[in-house]
């Protein structure tokens, strides 16, 4: 009889490190399929964890789960878009693309599960949280366009260049990441001045913010 292979052994990870193993792995899962399909056993064996433990971390069970994992994605994405108020605007806006793009290129999984919807374990907490991060994005480019009272026309214009955002984030991530990522943050940019310059021509508040975006050109 042969000797049974020895157990391996594990380091004790510290409260946090155990959360954010499970949210990992949770987000590495919902990317890929949906939540309806992806079981608390299918969360810890990712994780290399029993389902008991899964559980004293998440007690109310895998929807409890997967809006930590989608609030964990959310909160550093919003981070992204935290730029200094120093030279010229369009220049900090492909300064918070680039962090904005390499949260993109380093947590793929985490970014396609907070943004691909579909799902029925989509909640209006889940809904929020997903529009939180878009509201706070859109607060970010008016603070830097130093506008305090956006109109409808403009309002719109941003929030919908932050939607093309989002989906052109989604399709580079299933175009293998192409074209490069320079490549995308300049057209990214050249998008947002493309859209105000339309607006622009039936909105005075936008035109006279493409006005001053051309004297930094």
């Amino acid at each position: 009889m042969s000797p049974q292979a020895p157990t391996p052994a594990y380091r004790r990870l510290s409260v946090e490190e155990r959360r954010v193993q499970l949210l990992e792995a949770a987000l590495a899962l919902f990317a890929h399929r949906p939540p309806e399909e992806v079981s608390l056993d299918d969360v810890a064996e990712q994780a290399g964890v029993s389902r008991p433990l899964v559980y004293r971390y998440f007690p109310g069970g895998k929807q409890q789960l997967y809006e930590a994992a989608l609030r964990s994605a959310a909160d550093e994405l919003r981070l992204c878009f935290d730029e200094p108020r120093e030279g010229p605007l369009l220049a900090r806006l492909s300064r918070a693309l680039d962090r904005y793009l390499a949260f993109v290129d380093e947590h793929d999984t985490g970014f396609s599960a907070l943004l691909r919807g579909g799902s029925v374990a989509e909640t209006s907490r889940t809904s929020s949280i997903v529009d939180g991060v878009r509201r706070a994005a859109a607060d970010h480019i008016m603070s830097h366009l130093d506008v305090a009272e956006p109109g409808p026309r403009l309002h719109m214009t941003v929030r919908m260049w932050i939607t093309a955002v989002e989906a052109a984030s989604l399709m580079w991530l299933d175009e293998d990441k192409q074209p490069p990522v320079d490549e995308m943050r300049d057209w990214l940019v050249e998008q947002f001045l493309a859209v105000l310059t339309v607006t622009a021509r039936r909105d005075p508040q936008t035109a006279a913010l493409v006005e001053a975006l051309a004297a930094d050109l």
